[in-house]
């Protein structure tokens, strides 16, 4: 081979070495994202210890674990279970610990008998479980009447499940829908905090379009949008000044009025 040719390939071989090194550059970079989407999206906000505890001690419900979600039930021995009972398949917000909803939502299932199926999202966001409502209200095959709701991101996807299901109603804890309900014959209840720094008040006003005109709307003063469940505060929220059973008395004082 002439020396001519040899030179000819050099800048060839360089040329095939950059490419290379780019491509390997830029697949290092992309496994290096998914790799801290995957850690950030597995590190939940925890459930605080005695608020869980709380519930499990009640001797009124019942939890379990099971593939639909965390099951409450009210146990019937103390409390008159209603003819028509009804259920609410709650979906949580953006990386929080399902358990955080168990004990503000478990004055409704103590009280009114109502059965709540506690969804578990993969990778802890709701937009990774794709499962419909009838994939879930599998978990209380005796409940007749289903309620859907969520907190945060998780009531945006509540929003999409509720949409051609045979849902009764929806429920939005410090949330808003994103596609359009506004011609449902959906009964809706909208509960915002009034220190909600994550979903502001005025979102909650301006999606409220999407809503049917029925929509109820009210807001607890003194919560803060991580007042919703037990998991600590949340980065970027607003200050709360009411305690953990407040919140929970007003917020079973509300659904008990949509789902009784």
């Amino acid at each position: 081979m002439t020396s001519d040719a040899c030179s000819r390939r050099r800048p060839a071989s360089r040329r095939t070495r950059r490419v290379r090194a780019v491509g390997v550059g830029a697949l290092g970079a992309l496994l290096l994202v998914i790799i801290g989407f995957l850690l950030w999206a597995n590190s939940p906000y925890q459930a605080e210890r005695e608020a869980t505890l709380e519930v499990f001690r009640n001797g009124g419900i019942q939890v379990a674990a099971v593939d639909e979600g965390i099951l409450m039930t009210p146990i019937a021995d103390s409390i008159a279970l209603p003819e028509s009972p009804a259920g609410l398949v709650f979906v949580p917000g953006a990386r929080v610990d399902a358990y955080a909803y168990l004990y503000q939502l478990s004055g409704i299932v103590e009280e009114q008998g109502v059965t709540m199926l506690i969804t578990e999202p993969a990778l802890n966001l709701a937009f990774f479980d794709t499962r419909e409502l009838d994939d879930l209200t599998t978990a209380a095959p005796d409940v007749e009447r289903w309620f859907v709701g969520g907190h945060s991101l998780g009531g945006v996807r509540a929003c999409m499940m509720a949409a051609d299901s045979e849902a009764e109603g929806l429920v939005l804890l410090g949330s808003y829908c994103a596609n359009d309900l506004s011609e449902s014959e959906l009964t809706v209840l909208s509960i915002a905090a009034e220190n909600d720094g994550l979903t502001e008040l005025d979102t909650i006003a301006e999606s409220a379009a999407r809503l049917p005109d029925t929509a109820r709307f009210e807001v607890i003063e003194g919560a803060n949008h991580a007042a919703f469940g037990d998991y600590g505060p949340q980065s970027g929220d607003g200050e709360r000044s009411i305690t953990s059973e407040q919140m929970r008395e007003q917020l079973t004082a509300l659904l008990v009025e949509l789902l009784r």
